[in-house]
């Protein structure tokens, strides 16, 4: 495990305090590296972001994520999972469980320097990581969902194609291609049963209640249809619901209200957050209040 500082041109003065971004470099249980960045803003308290399928670190919403808490003067870490960025390993479809225990790694890391975990935030698949995290360690009392599907055996078709089942079993494998009929990557057997075979249903009613969870859902996800929101807040005890009108998956248009809403969310009391104005809790159910916010944009 090692950390090295970036160029100084990734150094900026915020109300006289120095903020540093420092790639660090995680050893996982497997014995690979993974690859984040530090925003060190001087606090020990430290938000750790995820990114989602195929994705990266260095892509929104988890670059905005991090700006706006380096901000607010909290540190964060964003990182790429194993097989994805510059950090070692394979691609896999599915993997749920293998990015659970690399997000497993990195708050170990962290917490052995000293650093204290206020938050998980995860994007799309980040979404369901950091959820199954929670459900599995309940060591983090604070974590955010952004574009999480629920049904995990929905939107396979759509990447793999009809009777994607049957060849799957008949061959082993399936190859991915995009558009242009570029190899993409392979879809084992393995690794398709990992993902149908990951429960968000029974991971969301192992959540503790003291663990304070926020879901925020764009209106018009093509990726993961926005009913599947409320599926958390049915089923995670201590839930909010955040719907982001006019919002696609990626929150391409809508950046700055998400790290916004996120940001709020984070610096909630527990015991006063129907106290705040951005978001709001219902009287009749405080723990899973549905707050949807109209685009201003």
């Amino acid at each position: 495990m090692s950390e090295t500082r970036r160029n100084q041109s990734s150094h900026e003065r915020i109300d006289n305090s120095e903020i540093q971004q420092r790639r660090l470099v995680i050893e996982n249980s497997h014995g690979e590296k993974l690859v984040g960045v530090l925003h060190d803003t001087g606090s020990i308290e430290t938000v750790v972001i995820c990114h989602g399928f195929r994705s990266s670190k260095d892509r929104i919403p988890m670059l905005t994520i991090a700006s706006f808490f380096e901000r607010a003067m909290i540190s964060s870490f964003r990182f790429d999972f194993a097989g994805n960025g510059e950090s070692q390993g394979s691609f896999q479809y599915g993997n749920y469980r293998r990015e659970v225990e690399d997000l497993r790694s990195v708050l170990q890391h962290l917490r052995g320097v000293n650093r204290e975990i206020s938050a998980i935030i995860g994007h799309s698949k980040g979404g369901n990581v950091v959820l199954l995290y929670a459900a599995k360690y309940k060591d983090v009392q604070t974590v955010v969902n952004i574009s999480g599907r629920f049904f995990l055996e929905r939107g396979i078709e759509g990447r793999l194609g009809k009777d994607y089942f049957k060849r799957i079993k008949e061959n082993g494998f399936i190859d991915v291609s995009n558009r242009k009929g570029k190899f993409e990557y392979r879809v084992t057997e393995e690794s398709l049963m990992d993902r149908l075979t990951t429960n968000a249903h029974e991971a969301c009613l192992s959540i503790h209640e003291n663990c304070r969870v926020l879901t925020v859902h764009g209106s018009n996800d093509r990726i993961v249809h926005v009913t599947e929101a409320s599926e958390f807040a049915k089923h995670i005890k201590n839930h909010k619901l955040c719907l982001i009108e006019g919002a696609d998956h990626e929150f391409t248009s809508h950046q700055h209200q998400l790290a916004s809403i996120v940001l709020s969310f984070f610096k909630l009391d527990p015991k006063k957050d129907d106290e705040s104005g951005d978001i709001s809790t219902s009287n009749q159910d405080s723990m899973r209040s549905v707050v949807p916010i109209t685009s201003r944009i």
